[in-house]
């Protein structure tokens, strides 16, 4: 009877660590043809995704205005909008279908955008404002080159 209670036991333990590492790490991916990862979703999911990509281009377009017009409240306004408060529209049910360095990624460029809004207020400086915009950007480039989104099979 221990026996049977032990193999059952890890037999649950290995579900759940496969479940873990397919929710937390892997994410629901298939390799593409152009050698990214293409990360499946259902369409409103990817809409979701799509629409914070296109407000991330939004704001790095104000943000980029209000450089050039040494406007550092419209920058930190802007930037602010974007930063680690938005991600929290995101339902934990897509959340487990990305992968974990594409989350890795959007973390950190939320963490970026309320880097930049505070020190746009605190600096003043628009050529240290411009060097975090360049930093902020390799986040998109690299999550571009490893990732394309793909409606999921249904």
């Amino acid at each position: 009877m221990q026996k049977q209670c032990l193999l059952i036991v890890t037999i649950l333990l290995a579900v759940i660590a496969g479940g873990a590492y397919k929710f937390l790490v892997q994410g629901s991916v298939v390799e593409s043809t152009d050698g990214r990862l293409a990360i499946q979703l259902r369409a409103s999911e990817r809409d979701l995704i799509l629409h914070e990509m296109r407000t991330f281009l939004a704001t790095i377009q104000q943000v980029t205005q209000g450089i050039s017009e040494d406007n550092m409240d419209r920058i930190a306004e802007s930037a602010r909008k974007v930063g680690s408060g938005a991600r929290s529209e995101v339902p934990g049910t897509l959340v487990g279908k990305l992968p974990m360095e594409f989350k890795q990624l959007g973390f950190d460029t939320h963490k970026k955008f309320d880097q930049l809004a505070m020190d746009a207020e605190d600096l003043g400086d628009g050529s240290h404002t411009l060097g975090q915009l360049s930093t902020l950007i390799q986040n998109c480039v690299s999550c571009h080159a490893a990732y394309r989104i793909e409606l999921a099979a249904e």
